[in-house]
């Protein structure tokens, strides 16, 4: 019996020994599939868009969560300091409202400050090592400052708090951006990436202030940044098991790009740089003030301060969405759109001041949203197609420049906008905004030639004729080159194509040996 209590007892934990293989070989088929699902280069372009669509996310709602929560918990900072002191009193109480709308507004623009120095570097660092990497340390260190706001209890720590996010965004921001570019050659193709992209920064900048305020309201301080934490930390593991930034070398083979401040001084990039700060400053500069403005004309209550931006969702995706479908049907019309764009921007800006209700003001704050993303949507993939036609197809630069581009707006806006309200009033600050868009507008006709420097040739054509321009292309390159060299396995390695792509005859390994090297 006990035999055969044993033989059963072996019997069992060999068919749970074997339950156990069958459950490893599945799982080791899934991830096989998996892998092998990542390595198709549509599908791992889709994985990297949604990747780089979470951070910039993550970036915004991290920029705009603080907006409810800072003005008020610096309020019961300095009550429970002003309550320690045995001196207090109501001139006192004065100066320290005042000083406080100081602390808030260098604490609001200290972000801006620092990614607007840092850029520079940065776009040169991207241009050098890919785009892989500065993804990670951006992701990274928004992880850790937002970590700090989350525990942070004075001032200082804040501040600390703020920069650094702000350092972490001129890494993440500006690598993100840049790797959609680069991913997507196509001038459709990277129009629609790059939408969706502003889609997700739209989401994030509108929906972070009812955010943050209603878990600070319920739930505390600390909640709305540990989430957030916790989807940047989401967000970095698939860095590292998607891109695995450590172990892709083909970044070696990335060609040297085009320095900064050549870029700086070209005049089509300037044109588009400074359309890009021109068009953002409206939404900079009514951030800081609108609540206050608001408060005095209307007696807005506080809920409708903290919502009245959220509606203007709807008509940002609605202009990325008209921009992309205009953009695919006439690809030379770019410029337009942004000049469009700016002139909505300005008419919308300059009937702000005549609101007198909740309704009434988000009309013209939808319009405003509605041009943003007009001109965003047309003038980003322009900045990538400048560089394509007329630098090396290394995209960290330019976009470094886009950025610095935001970051001159948003600094100056939380310092110079309430300023501008103090010493001539909020009529004129709208006017001024709306002016100045409308006048720059025509400066976009400069772009006009550009659309003329347009290659007609295809993709493949550029691969097996001209040098590589990108890290897309040099690989490509490297990959024909190998194959060159004795490495070609089929006849379609390296064979000449048409202007469809096609192949145009057969050739073999021999014959493709004998012609002219790439250069």
């Amino acid at each position: 019996m006990e035999t055969g209590m044993e033989s059963a007892g072996s019997a069992g934990s060999a068919g749970l020994a074997q339950s156990a293989a069958l459950k490893l070989s599945e799982m080791g088929e899934r991830s096989k599939q998996l892998g092998s699902a990542l390595r198709d280069p549509e599908r791992q372009r889709r994985v990297i868009l949604v990747i780089v669509c979470v951070a910039l996310l993550l970036d915004n709602m991290l920029y705009m969560v603080i907006v409810p929560i800072i003005p008020d918990y610096l309020t019961d900072l300095e009550n429970a300091q002003a309550l320690r002191s045995t001196h207090a009193n109501s001139s006192l109480s004065r100066a320290t409202r005042e000083n406080l709308d100081i602390q808030i507004g260098v604490l609001f623009a200290s972000k801006a400050i620092l990614q607007l120095l840092v850029n520079p570097f940065t776009g040169t660092f991207i241009d050098r090592v890919g785009y892989d990497i500065p993804l990670l340390i951006g992701l990274l260190v928004m992880f850790v400052s937002t970590c700090i706001f989350a525990f942070a209890e004075n001032y200082w720590t804040l501040f600390c708090a703020r920069s650094l996010q702000g350092f972490g965004s001129a890494f993440a921001d500006t690598s993100g951006i840049a790797m959609i570019a680069d991913k997507y050659t196509e001038e459709a193709e990277r129009s629609r990436a790059l939408g969706i992209a502003l889609a997700f920064i739209s989401f994030g900048s509108l929906v972070a202030p009812p955010f943050g305020g209603i878990l600070y309201e319920f739930a505390g301080k600390r909640v709305p940044f540990m989430v957030l934490a916790s989807v940047c930390l989401a967000d970095s593991v698939l860095v590292l098991t998607v891109i695995k930034p450590f172990s892709d070398r083909t970044r070696e083979n990335m060609p040297v790009g085009t320095p900064i401040h050549r870029l700086m001084i070209d005049p089509y990039i300037a044109v588009v740089a400074g359309a890009l700060t021109v068009c953002n400053i409206p939404l900079a500069f009514l951030e800081p003030t609108i609540s206050r403005w608001m408060e005095s004309t209307m007696n807005a209550s506080e809920w409708e301060m903290g919502l009245v931006w959220l509606p203007a969702f709807l008509p940002h995706v609605l202009g990325v969405y008209v921009t992309v479908r205009l953009a695919a049907k006439f690809p030379d019309l770019q410029w337009f759109y942004g000049a469009l764009g700016m002139v909505i921007i300005g008419a919308s800006s300059c009937t702000v001041p005549a609101c007198r209700s909740f309704g009434q003001l988000m009309v013209p704050l939808c319009g405003i949203c509605f041009g943003i993303a007009l001109v965003d949507t047309a003038l980003l993939p322009t900045l990538a197609f400048l560089v394509d036609v007329r630098h090396v197809s290394v995209y960290g630069s330019v976009y470094a420049i886009a950025d610095i581009s935001y970051c001159v707006a948003y600094a100056l806006g939380p310092v110079v906008a309430g300023q501008i309200v103090h010493h001539l009033g909020f009529v004129q600050l709208n006017l001024g905004m709306g002016l100045v868009n409308v006048l720059y507008a025509p400066a976009l006709l400069m772009l006009r030639s550009v659309c003329q420097m347009r290659p007609s040739r295809s993709e493949s054509d550029a691969l097996l004729e001209d040098a590589p321009a990108g890290l897309y292309h040099t690989i490509r390159l490297e990959e024909r080159r190998r194959a060159r060299k004795g490495l070609c396995v089929t006849a379609t390695n390296a064979l000449p194509v048409d202007e469809n792509g096609l192949f145009a005859r057969s050739k073999s390994c021999s014959e493709e040996s004998s012609g002219p090297e790439f250069t």
